[in-house]
């Protein structure tokens, strides 16, 4: 059986390039934005945070161990933070 794309207590937030934090449901909608961010912004990296609610999202999100790590910091506002940064090399001949 396939796991879900979505979890009620799993989010992923990125910033807006108005410093604004918009949040997705799915990673894959998340990563599209930042890459966006970070295409916009050459100087800048887009930071994708993962926020997890519960003990359920966690188990849903990685398992025994994510269950563990949230269980040490319930409290944490960020779970886990990737960063995304494009590199612009020019023309490629």
């Amino acid at each position: 059986m396939a796991r879900p794309a979505t979890h009620p207590d799993v989010e992923y937030a990125v910033d807006d390039i108005d410093g604004s934090e918009r949040i997705f449901k799915t990673f894959d909608e998340a990563v599209n934005f930042a890459f966006g961010m970070a295409l916009y912004n050459r100087d800048a990296k887009a930071n994708i945070d993962v926020l997890i609610w519960s003990e359920e999202g966690a188990e849903w999100y990685g398992g025994d161990d994510a269950v563990e790590q949230y269980n040490e910091d319930p409290e944490a506002s960020v779970f886990e933070r990737f960063e995304i940064s494009v590199n612009a090399v020019g023309r490629v001949s």
